[in-house]
């Protein structure tokens, strides 16, 4: 089978189409045929060395995927060969850019009704990371107050919907070309982030959530009332600053769970959420799919997906 693999840590140019053997699913493991596989940053991390988790080498890339299982192993129940599933491979996010990938059974769920292969795999790790930061981190109940900075990413246009969903009282930042895109997805207030100090607009919000970092994410305690709490996905908060707030402040990992995909899944069924593909790839243009990741330069809206096979 094709793999999109890398043997030693770079740029793009370290990824190769290699033919590998077709896995075997262990306990707890299934084998699914690949339809779609979503790219997204953590997978530009791994490739370059830069992973939280070891990952050895030689590795396969990619955790989003969608497509049908094809074998299950030992102590799995709930899914059955021929099931069209979506989800995540493993913890370590890696082998899902191949024609077939072993992945955690508890980590899949039965795919949306409503979606295609291909939007379905855009939407696992980054919607599992808006959810889990609003309602886990925070955490937010309705009439509560959240500023969400990078509204317009793949994490953030899902945190705005999930907000507006569940009652919130929603202000988020993007860029000027994109306001009316944020808004359209649900945001009661959006800054400018280009002409206006967000501080300046925003005032004792309940939470923020930061999927930014940097400055960005230091002036954010200035925006939250006593009390309150922000959370990232990209990088640790300040203790001090947080003190000094008197605020609580978080960095967290996702953890995906077929619980969660599967309420996500109603969700999207019932066009509360609306998932969004930027770029379709031939799985064998994965080197390309990483180079727009690195670049600096605007890229469409939405989630890169390779495909990988087209559906039955």
């Amino acid at each position: 089978m094709r793999a999109c693999r890398v043997h030693r840590f770079g740029g793009p140019e370290a990824i190769s189409l290699d033919e590998i053997p077709v896995p075997k699913p262990g306990p707890s493991e299934v084998l699914v045929r690949v339809r779609a596989a979503g790219v997204g940053p953590w997978d530009a991390w791994i490739r370059a060395g830069r992973s939280v988790l070891p990952q050895p080498l030689p590795l396969t890339l990619g955790s989003d995927l969608s497509g049908e299982i094809s074998a299950v192993g030992e102590g799995v129940s709930g899914f059955a060969v021929g099931d069209a599933v979506f989800g995540v491979t493993n913890k370590r996010f890696t082998g899902g850019y191949a024609d077939y990938a072993v992945a955690e059974a508890g980590m899949l769920a039965l795919k949306p009704h409503s979606l295609d292969h291909v939007h379905a795999a855009s939407v696992p790790v980054v919607a599992v990371t808006a959810w889990q930061a609003l309602f886990a981190q925070a955490p937010l109940a309705r009439g509560q107050s959240v500023l969400i900075h990078g509204a317009t990413g793949n994490v953030g246009a899902y945190a705005v919907q999930l907000a507006r969903q569940a009652g919130l009282k929603v202000s988020a930042t993007t860029s000027s070309a994109d306001v009316d895109y944020v808004k359209g997805l649900g945001a009661d207030q959006v800054v400018d982030s280009r002409s206006t100090a967000f501080k300046d607009a925003v005032t004792d919000v309940d939470a923020v959530i930061d999927l930014v970092g940097g400055e960005v994410q230091a002036r954010s305690f200035a925006v939250l009332r006593r009390g309150g709490t922000l959370v990232s996905a990209v990088s640790h908060p300040d203790p001090a600053l947080a003190q000094r707030a008197d605020v609580e402040a978080r960095f967290f990992l996702v953890d995906v769970t077929s619980a969660m995909l599967s309420e996500l899944g109603c969700l999207l069924d019932d066009e509360v959420l609306t998932a969004s593909v930027g770029t379709v790839l031939p799985v064998a243009e994965a080197r390309r799919a990483h180079e727009m990741l690195d670049s600096l330069e605007r890229r469409p809206r939405g989630k890169i997906v390779l495909e990988v096979a087209p559906s039955s």
